[in-house]
């Protein structure tokens, strides 16, 4: 009996749940977080956490929901039936959002270190977190860029009406509208579409001074490809989603000095940890971090020092020690506030020079 006690001790283990899109075109986004998250874990374990006087290992419980909510919902309340301890994701914020109250009612923390749509830690949940800055502070850093840096004045909108690509527009709208810009015209498209030559033409014909996309760059790609085939020689503009090492092989050559974007936090080069976490992520993976990985990282470990912390894997007092975490991470000071976001974020304006993304400003509060 002693011995089958003895051996439940030493296997004692901590299960993360994580979902995203893993499969379809958002797959490389959906991967790059769970590459993040495997990171951390294979690094926690190599150090022989022993918790509570237990040996403990982490490890990693990857869903595909594919960016779809109906999905999330099931995969979310797999997690809870399985008594996950707690979960990094969900990767989109449309799937982050509707599955936020089933992680609240069985008060098991959810950390997102990819969706942005303010939403999410507005829902007035106490197990809600975010790694990355939110779409407030993105939408109106790239507003501030294009009026005060672009000197642009009239922008034509399109977004991709998910949560996040909508709700970036409506934050990039009203932000340029605040600082005297105008919006000639704005559509909606879908984030399956991949024809935009209808909303382009009209863009055309309003003759703005840039066109901002509310979406991702598997759409981003092809937009900017049809704008130079239709001859709408005007920058695009657009937020995270369009920030990856992907995009210049989904742009080719109608990207060069197209398109600027702005990411949830500083430059890979300009984060703390930032050149180390690249070089054992390429090491580990053999690719390029697309976008995600060091906040998928710094989630993985904000729920590692709250289980350090409070001594227990229990998901209640996770969430309770989540909110009196504070760490150098790879990405930045990681310290939420009351809401569940970061006390301190940061913004980056980027563009693409031969094919490789580069810093144009970064922004902090």
């Amino acid at each position: 009996m002693a011995a089958s006690a003895s051996q439940a001790r030493a296997s004692n283990v901590v299960m993360i749940g994580y979902a995203g899109a893993l499969t379809g075109p958002q797959a490389h986004l959906g991967k790059d977080v769970e590459h993040g998250i495997e990171l951390a874990i294979d690094e926690i374990n190599a150090s022989h956490p022993v918790i509570a006087g237990v040996p403990t290992t982490f490890k990693l419980d990857a869903e595909d929901d594919a960016g779809d909510p109906r999905i999330a919902t099931l995969i979310a309340q797999r997690f809870i039936d399985s008594n996950v301890n707690a979960v990094i994701g969900h990767q989109s914020s449309g799937t982050s959002i509707a599955v936020a109250r089933l992680y609240a009612a069985a008060n098991i923390a959810e950390i997102t270190p990819s969706a942005t749509n303010p939403q999410f830690t507005q829902l007035g949940y106490r197990t809600t977190f975010r790694v990355i800055a939110n779409d407030n502070f993105l939408g109106t850093a790239m507003s501030r860029y294009l009026i005060d840096t672009m000197h642009a004045r009239r922008v034509a909108v399109i977004d991709d009406r998910s949560a996040y690509g909508q709700g970036l527009a409506d934050v990039f709208v009203d932000a340029t509208r605040r600082a005297g810009g105008t919006i000639v015209a704005r559509e909606y498209t879908t984030d399956k579409t991949v024809d935009f030559s209808s909303a382009l033409t009209l863009f055309k014909d309003k003759r703005p001074d840039a066109i901002f996309f509310g979406g991702v760059d598997a759409q981003a790609g092809p937009m900017l490809r049809q704008m130079k085939k239709l001859g709408v020689a005007v920058p695009l503009l657009g937020g995270d989603g369009l920030c990856t090492h992907e995009l210049p092989q989904l742009a080719g050559d109608a990207l060069a000095g197209n398109l600027y974007c702005a990411d949830g936090g500083l430059s890979l080069a300009a984060m703390p940890g930032g050149p180390s976490f690249d070089q054992r992520f390429q090491a580990r993976y053999g690719q390029h971090v697309q976008l995600y990985a060091p906040y998928a990282y710094d989630a993985m470990m904000a729920v590692y020092h709250a289980v350090v912390q409070t001594q227990s894997a229990q998901p209640a007092k996770i969430v309770d020690a989540l909110r009196h975490v504070e760490f150098q991470g790879v990405t930045g000071q990681v310290a939420f506030d009351n809401a569940g976001d970061l006390r301190i974020s940061a913004a980056t304006i980027s563009t693409f020079k031969e094919r490789k993304k580069m810093t144009l400003l970064e922004i902090k509060r």
